[in-house]
């Protein structure tokens, strides 16, 4: 198998994947490919935690903060974006990392992507609309009065994909569960790959989840989210939904206390990293799974596992 092999470093929020990514370009001389839906946007280097001006100094990275936080940017577009990075790459001989915390970009990479029609943008402007006036939840409850199965699958406050499920069953007739289940062209050959999980233990994720997140308001996370609600940024826009937003937005509007954003925002951040982890036990059950327990020969036991 070639040296060259695509390495993939899922794992939940906090739990070092980033970290684990950059001493591996480090190593092989490879690139850092973000594969987190957040980590796109250029609004919020803090909240977000995408990789410091530092550390992209000690490894080339592709695919952070390049996108401004009123696109909504989307899954098909991040597949079609990371297919152009690695075709570059591998015409260039260098090594990629993908590295993130979003499911769905892994599947992306690995199994491809439904042929789902575009949705008409008159359609499109609808269900914004909607969403803008009536909320997450009720439109949870119109989904699932016309698309229960769908509406199982999907957190009732999650309005970007709630929107997305209501947006494909107007323009097409048929479910978004059902065009999920129909099989797309993958990127990557999953035989062809190195894939890993990172998965400390979940106290210490909480805990890492709570100190990152004071570095981050230490370092200005709150400005960041000021810059952003001063925009008057559409509510229903996938930027919305990064760890933080709300809950401080909320504090810059005098709605809730300074206390009370924090601990909405760790709390919401560590049930996160629970969903993160369900998910990746029940899709990536293939992948090499990286504890940490023994911390100080992890990494060159990890290099002597891809090397292997």
């Amino acid at each position: 198998m070639s040296d060259q092999r695509p390495i993939l470093i899922a794992g939940p929020t906090a739990s070092g994947k980033s970290g684990l990514a950059i001493r591996l370009a480090e190593h092989y001389g490879g690139v850092v490919i973000n594969a987190d839906s957040m980590q796109v946007y250029r609004d919020l280097r803090i909240l977000t935690a995408r990789p410091s001006k530092e550390d992209e100094a000690r490894a080339q990275h592709a695919l952070f903060g390049f996108v401004e936080g009123s696109d909504p940017y989307s899954v098909g577009r991040y597949r079609t974006d990371a297919e152009c990075v690695f075709d570059n790459l591998r015409a260039d001989g260098a090594r990629p990392i993908f590295v993130g915390g979003t499911g769905l970009y892994f599947k992306a990479l690995l199994e491809g992507l439904s042929p789902i029609p575009p949705t008409p943008d008159d359609v499109r402007a609808h269900w914004r609309s909607e969403a803008a006036k009536l909320g997450a939840k009720e439109l949870h409850r119109i989904l699932d009065s016309r698309d229960p199965e769908m509406a199982e699958n999907l957190v009732p406050s999650d309005t970007q994909r709630i929107v997305r499920a209501l947006e494909v069953l107007d323009a097409t007739g048929i479910s978004l569960l059902d065009w999920q289940r129909r099989p797309g062209e993958p990127l990557l050959k999953e035989a062809d790959t190195v894939r890993l999980v990172v998965a400390p233990e979940r106290e210490e994720v909480h805990r890492r989840i709570d100190t990152r997140f004071e570095a981050m308001m230490a370092c200005g996370a709150l400005e960041e989210v000021a810059r952003l609600s001063a925009s008057s940024i559409d509510p229903s826009l996938p930027i919305m939904n990064a760890l933080g937003v709300r809950p401080l937005m909320q504090h810059l509007g005098s709605e809730i206390a300074h206390e009370e954003a924090f601990a909405q925002t760790q709390a919401e951040t560590r049930q996160y990293a629970k969903r993160q982890l369900t998910w990746a036990r029940r899709n990536m059950i293939t992948w090499m799974w990286h504890s940490e327990k023994e911390k100080e020969s992890s990494v060159e036991k990890i290099i002597t596992f891809i090397d292997s």
